[in-house]
């Protein structure tokens, strides 16, 4: 048996693989046999594998038949969910055909790419190249993650993404058996998602005249107005089309600060007696914004009307979490202005940072009383949590540290180790170059749990994602450059069992991405290659915000 994946990403469990010429070779029309429970993955197969393949996969015929051709079946297996956990699958590979085996719907649907990886980089494509035929070697592939919560974020707010650009991450990260995309849908810079009964949020709110070319501290402009949004029938298909490829969704609505384009749109939500917020526009530039949400029982229940057609839009069972930022807020506004000394006084907090948590304090008992958890950045600790609520701990790992020490769950994404809108090569050619080198290989040995925590602790870090922030990345094209081939690094270390970091075998996660280059190709991901981005690929004269030295490890 061989016991080397074959370009298998993220690294499965256990694999048992027979080298050279003995392969299944699969018919020109493979059966299918799906069991109770299974008919999302056989839906996902006949759509995703036969556009690539131009198979139909029939249901097969009741009973075995003698001399019968190689098929696919399909089947659940509770033990396997008490052995492994829920994600936790079984693919097989022998002379009557593939046997795919999940412990849940979600173990089955991560077989099936696995399956997808074994049959070649062909098999992503949108429709069959002639005279194809499909062979898979003969063996068994275990596999389980490490972590439940497997994550990207991805700013839309700075730079729109419409909705196809959506559904298409949706698949890129269940291809790498990722399964969270939390949407950064609110900022000073646009509000994307419609709120029915605040119209003025996307009518006004989604639009801005023009934006900062590069980093904010550019002299550069892009004169062409952006903007967009989603409708509410275009969130219920972004859910539903995640929920059929078990992706959870994470909205997020910001607050009390990157509030600016909701002020634009609704000046009473700003701080009035010291602002002339009518006078306010969407925000053009990049940076951290004065402009906050006034701590105001009117703003309070403008919010609450938010995130009431929030929770309708995103179900429990798909997004149990629901994100209000929480980070980056200005006090200068609070300072001044005579309506946020009051309520100081009034409430009896510690002065503004006070006011803030209060601010974050309100929404966490509000979304628990719906049976929602609220998740913010790590400055929401400095108020103290309630019970139930979560952290994303980005200023390093200190904030997810002190969370899970505390009792709280925690994401990891520490800027300096998982923000992907960090350049990725200390070299001139690299686009819009923002924050430290972070290399495929320094992603490949991030670390989610830091040695420090206890055992007890350590149970409460759920996970991790890579943040994706679109400043300087304009379009699908930027935004694959940024994102990929480190997407591909961070999707093992969430989801395999790897050793430490200085141990981890970088030279084979290499080899193995030669053969993962290609599947990217097929998927039309505008990736950075090893060697350095294309000619097309760079931006020269546009400036940048690089980071120079080493990142702090803290």
């Amino acid at each position: 048996m061989d016991h080397t994946p074959p370009g298998l990403i993220p690294l499965p469990s256990a694999v048992e693989l027979r080298p050279g010429a003995q392969r299944l070779t699969l018919p020109p029309e493979p059966v299918l046999t799906a069991a109770p429970g299974t008919e999302g993955v056989a839906r996902w197969l006949r759509r995703e594998l036969g556009a690539a393949t131009g198979w139909t996969l029939p249901p097969a015929a009741e009973g075995p038949r003698p001399g019968a051709p190689a098929g696919v079946r399909l089947a659940l297996d509770t033990e396997l969910a008490e052995r492994s956990g829920p994600e936790a699958y079984r693919l097989a590979v022998g002379a009557d055909g593939v046997r795919l085996t999940g412990a849940t719907a979600a173990g089955l649907f991560w077989a099936a790419q696995t399956l997808r990886q074994l049959l070649g980089p062909d098999a992503y494509r949108r429709a069959p190249l002639p005279g194809r035929v499909w062979s898979l070697p003969y063996g068994t592939v275990e596999d389980a993650p490490r972590f439940g919560w497997r994550g990207m974020m991805l700013d839309v707010a700075r730079h729109f993404t419409p909705k196809e650009g959506v559904l298409r991450w949706i698949d890129l990260l269940a291809a790498h058996k990722l399964n969270v995309l939390h949407l950064h849908l609110t900022d000073d810079q646009g509000w994307r998602i419609e709120i029915r009964r605040h119209p003025r949020l996307t009518e006004v709110g989604a639009w801005r005249a023009r934006s900062k070319w590069g980093h904010g501290t550019s002299d550069l402009w892009n004169d062409t107005p952006h903007g967009g949004f989603y409708t509410q029938d275009d969130i219920r298909e972004i859910v539903a089309y995640a929920a059929e490829r078990h992706v959870r969704i994470v909205p997020e609505i910001d607050l009390p600060g990157h509030s600016q384009a909701a002020i634009a749109a609704y000046p009473e939500l700003g701080n009035t007696d010291v602002v002339d917020t009518a006078a306010l526009g969407v925000w053009e530039d990049w940076g951290i914004n004065p402009n906050v949400l006034a701590p105001t029982e009117a703003v309070l229940r403008f919010y609450e009307g938010v995130f009431e057609e929030l929770l309708e839009l995103f179900p429990a069972e798909v997004s149990p979490f629901v994100h209000v930022g929480g980070d980056e807020c200005p006090k200068e506004q609070w300072r001044k202005s005579r309506t946020a000394q009051e309520r100081i006084r009034e409430l009896g907090v510690d002065g503004e940072d006070g006011l803030q948590s209060w601010f974050v304090r309100h929404f966490d008992h509000w979304l628990a009383a719906r049976g929602r958890r609220l998740i913010g950045w790590d400055e929401i600790l400095e108020g103290g949590l309630a019970e139930g609520a979560a952290v994303s701990s980005w200023r390093g790992y200190a904030g997810g540290t002190a969370a899970a020490r505390a009792g709280h769950d925690v994401v990891m994404c520490p800027e300096q180790h998982v923000y992907l809108d960090h350049r990725q090569d200390g070299g001139a050619d690299e686009p819009m170059p923002i924050g430290y080198v972070r290399s495929l290989e320094d992603v490949y040995r991030f670390e989610p749990v830091p040695p420090e925590l206890s055992a007890e602790a350590a149970r409460h870090v759920l996970g991790a994602q890579a943040n994706m922030w679109t400043e300087v990345t304009q379009d699908q094209g930027r935004v694959d450059y940024q994102v990929f081939p480190r997407l591909a690094a961070f999707a093992e270390v969430v989801w395999s069992a790897l050793p430490a970091p200085e141990r981890r075998d970088f030279a084979r996660f290499e080899e193995r991405m030669g053969a993962h280059y290609p599947r990217l190709d097929a998927l039309g991901v505008d990736y950075r290659r090893p060697e350095g981005p294309l000619p097309r690929q760079r931006r020269p004269g546009v400036p940048g915000r690089p980071v120079e030295g080493a990142p702090p490890k803290a």
